[in-house]
């Protein structure tokens, strides 16, 4: 990499952001683009929806939070359009403070700190360019200073809306130094930035004591007071708080609930009016998008608190539920191994799959719906077949339990096991077995979990370990059978030709010597034993295939052996219980023959080229499905 040369390219593209002109100037330009008029949540609206919005179904999924946050689409999608979109359009709702809602490492934070980083690149973006007037502290609107008595006929001609009046400072500064000839004051591009305090406000509690509520509504310049002479003076005050900086896009106040009482009346009348009283000035307008979060237990404190009601009602609730689909917990593991120092060591295919089975089976309620058990709806959360149910069942499961999913293991706990188990082992290649070993460990030594909670989360390490144990048998299954696909259809297809000519009372052709003979009732039996369809219901199970068949036929797909979940588990258990003792022989011998050791190494090097094995895991599955077969 050239640095210089990438340097000089930054330089470039900073001073392109820049622009100064007059205030008649910019209005031209809002004249000709009103959405550079817009308010704090619309402007974070049109940052989301800019990044591409996909239809799913009844659903809409925003495509700005897909790189971060995963199995998250519908609590996301209400609070887009429950909140921000409906902000946009300025009704009500924009007048609340959005209160996020959770459990801990549920995603609260990280979905603040993406529109937070969202919001600074758009206003990089020429869609979202915002300006201010030039020496405001709180980077105010330029339209302000149109006074309030002309606002309407602007409105009228020009449709744009203005709210809010001049700070301090700028009534000062138009005054003083213009002379209050406003189509002179200087107005200039802004960038969003938190590290700049441009925009972007972060209010953290601390101890209530030595807290100031200068930290969100600024102070007195003590190095100036003596120079103008008085506290009311705005160059003698600093306006710095968080809710000044803040003014224009997005404040986030930390953990809320936890703040002292004086600290949360500022936004009693900022989320209501849009303004908030600081020093000895008249109340200041402020734009800004107030976003907190908590976890229910404090939340439910805070309501049965009388002394907060005046806040309850300015408060919006956005519950944040733990992602309840394995497919996304894996992802999300993925995504903290990535940002650990464990990126560097191999994680053996299913090692996160078994902790997202774990955590997200500690995450769901039983549901009273009959036959249905955690591992059923797990799967079907998932997006799985499982028999006897069907895809609509899910809305049902979901509405069965509205809070589904705000309590149970968290992320960080699994990867802190993780973690452990890599240093405590120093190992370069982490599998399944050992994450369900730390898991396992780490409850033991868990100080906040009762008796009870741990036996109920020791068995979902057990059920985890059960689940892994059907996946060890099948990927030896697929690495031993070679060409495993083109078996199983083999397999599936002479399957058929019994099944389609034992309901049809035909014979079946040899494809060899062409002679005609009665349907193979022992090789149709071998496959239905394996999922125990008993003889009285082998007739109803055949002609189950036969109509599915034919429906695939009259809409022109192709009909295989995965297209029926329950066929597909009979075809692989056949193929495996086939191979089953050459399986048995081989991977449980101590000291293989060179014919032994041939096929080894060449299931070693399918695991490895194919499934995503290293050596060192690749050689423990075969062991421990050898130590499974052997039981």
């Amino acid at each position: 990499m050239d640095l210089a040369k990438r340097l000089e390219e930054y330089r470039q593209q900073e001073h392109h952001l820049s622009w100064e002109g007059t205030f008649a100037e910019y209005f031209e330009r809002v004249t000709r683009d009103p959405k550079l008029a817009r308010h704090a949540h619309a402007r974070i609206y049109d940052m989301i929806v800019s990044h591409g919005v996909e239809e799913v179904g009844e659903h809409r999924r925003y495509r700005f939070f897909e790189q971060e946050l995963y199995g998250l689409e519908r609590p996301l999608e209400r609070l887009v359009e429950e909140y921000f979109h409906a902000a946009a359009r300025r009704l009500d709702v924009r007048k609340r403070i959005l209160l996020l809602m959770g459990p801990v490492s549920g995603g609260k934070s990280t979905i603040v700190n993406l529109l937070k980083r969202g919001l600074t690149q758009y206003t990089r973006d020429g869609d979202g360019a915002v300006y201010a007037i030039k020496g405001c502290p709180m980077h105010e609107d330029p339209l302000h200073l149109i006074p309030p008595d002309l606002r309407p006929e602007v409105e009228r001609d020009f449709a744009i809306k203005i709210e809010g009046s001049l700070c301090p400072s700028c009534q000062l500064m138009v005054k003083e130094r213009y002379n209050d000839q406003i189509e002179e004051v200087p107005v200039h591009r802004i960038v969003f930035s938190e590290e700049s305090r441009v925009g972007i406000g972060t209010f953290q509690p601390s101890d209530p004591k030595s807290q100031d509520i200068a930290d969100l509504t600024g102070s007195i310049d003590f190095a100036t007071i003596t120079e103008y002479g008085s506290e009311s003076d705005p160059r003698a005050y600093r306006f710095d708080g968080e809710l000044n900086i803040a003014n224009r896009g997005i404040m986030e106040f930390q953990e809320m609930l936890k703040a002292d009482e004086k600290f949360l009346w500022n936004l009693l009348s900022l989320s209501q009016e849009g303004n908030f009283k600081a020093g000895r000035f008249a109340l200041i307008s402020a734009d800004e998008c107030i976003i907190a979060h908590t976890n229910e237990e404090e939340y439910r404190a805070f309501i049965a608190n009388k002394k907060n009601e005046a806040l309850h009602s300015r408060i919006i609730v956005m519950p944040i539920p733990y992602n309840l689909r394995v497919s996304d917990e894996v992802r999300i593991y993925e995504k903290l191994v990535r940002q650990s120092d464990l990126r560097d060591v191999h994680m053996a295919p299913h090692a996160l799959r078994v902790a997202a089975i774990f955590s997200v089976l500690s995450r769901l309620k039983p549901s009273k719906k009959q036959g249905m058990d955690l591992v059923k709806k797990m799967k079907l959360y998932d997006g799985e077949e499982v028999e006897g149910f069907k895809p609509k069942d899910v809305e049902e499961l979901r509405n069965e339990f509205p809070n589904e999913g705000m309590d149970g293991v968290d992320p960080r706990y699994v990867i802190n096991r993780i973690s452990s188990a890599f240093v405590v082992r120093d190992r370069r290649c982490i599998g399944p077995l050992d994450v369900l070993r730390a898991l396992k460990e780490g409850l033991d030594q868990h100080p906040s979990i009762t008796d009870d909670q741990k036996d109920r989360l020791l068995g979902f390490v057990a059920v985890a370990r059960q689940e892994y144990d059907e996946l060890a048998k099948k990927e030896v299954q697929k690495a031993f059978v070679y060409s495993f696909e083109e078996s199983a259809r083999t397999l599936f297809e002479n399957y058929l030709d019994n099944v389609e000519a034992y309901c049809n009372w035909q014979k079946v052709k040899d494809p060899i010597t062409g002679e005609e003979m009665e349907p193979d009732e022992k090789l149709m039996h071998s496959i239905e034993e394996q999922i125990g369809v008993s003889e009285n219901a082998k007739k109803s199970f055949r002609e189950e295939i036969l109509i599915r068949m034919s429906s695939y036929a009259r809409r022109s797909k192709r009909f295989d052996y995965t297209s029926h979940e329950r066929l597909r588990e009979a075809i692989e258990r056949k193929l495996f219980a086939d191979l089953k003792d050459v399986i048995k022989i081989t991977t449980s011998t101590k000291t293989p023959d060179p014919e032994q050791l041939k096929k080894i190494n060449e299931v070693m090097a399918r695991l490895m080229d194919e499934h995503g094995y290293c050596d060192v895991c690749a050689n423990e599955l075969l062991r421990y499905a050898g130590s499974l077969l052997n039981r």
